[in-house]
């Protein structure tokens, strides 16, 4: 797993690391168009909304809601993301913050209609990523939902094959979602839509019960 250096010595080349992923349909990042238009389509189902983003990158995704009029709460916890960031949404509230440490108490205050995050929550370990995700959920507004993209398979089978296959670039220090075993473990806290998008990508859509 990268820390916050090697994040922002990434910064200046993610964007094109990513395309090159999601061009050749490759782990890690095959799919990775089709999970931000996803998302991005079903937070613009409301107008001038509040959105959390964890994890917002560069922006790329966070910076075309912030303009098409969303108020933008962001974390991450690469001062280069932010910069680069920061130059696309100026009045978005962005925040370094490792997720790690929860969330900031300023931000257990508020509301939101959107929570989302993108290729973030896999930095957090299966048990680490259900306890977060249980601490978002009061956050949301009557309506509201968490949208999250992210490195998925559907089976434990699956990650396995994707493993062998990639074996000389796996990431041993991430852990990825297989959809079956989150599903089961937020059964009872939250609804929960999941949507493979492609052969290592997936996106879940949680709601209040």
């Amino acid at each position: 797993m990268l820390n916050n250096r090697g994040f922002n010595l990434w910064a200046d080349n993610y964007d094109k690391t990513v395309q090159v992923s999601e061009d050749n349909n490759l782990y890690p990042f095959a799919g990775y168009k089709k999970i931000l238009n996803t998302i991005f389509n079903e937070t613009m189902q409301k107008t001038n909304s509040d959105v959390l983003d964890i994890g917002f990158g560069t922006g790329v995704l966070t910076s075309k809601l912030y303009e098409n009029g969303h108020r933008i709460d962001g974390l991450d916890f690469s001062s280069g993301m932010i910069s680069i960031a920061k130059s696309k949404m100026p009045k978005a509230n962005l925040i370094e913050w490792d997720i790690l440490n929860g969330l900031p108490l300023a931000l257990k205050r508020n509301k939101y209609d959107s929570i989302v995050s993108t290729y973030t929550l896999h930095h957090l370990t299966d048990e680490e990523k259900v306890s977060f995700i249980k601490g978002l959920i009061p956050l949301l507004n009557e309506d509201g939902k968490i949208l999250i993209g992210d490195i998925a398979f559907n089976t434990r089978e699956d990650l396995t094959s994707c493993r062998e296959e990639n074996i000389n670039h796996w990431d041993e220090d991430e852990y990825y979602f297989v959809n079956d075993e989150f599903n089961s473990s937020l059964n009872n806290n939250c609804r929960c839509e999941i949507h493979q998008i492609s052969h290592c990508g997936g996106i879940f859509i949680l709601s209040r019960k």
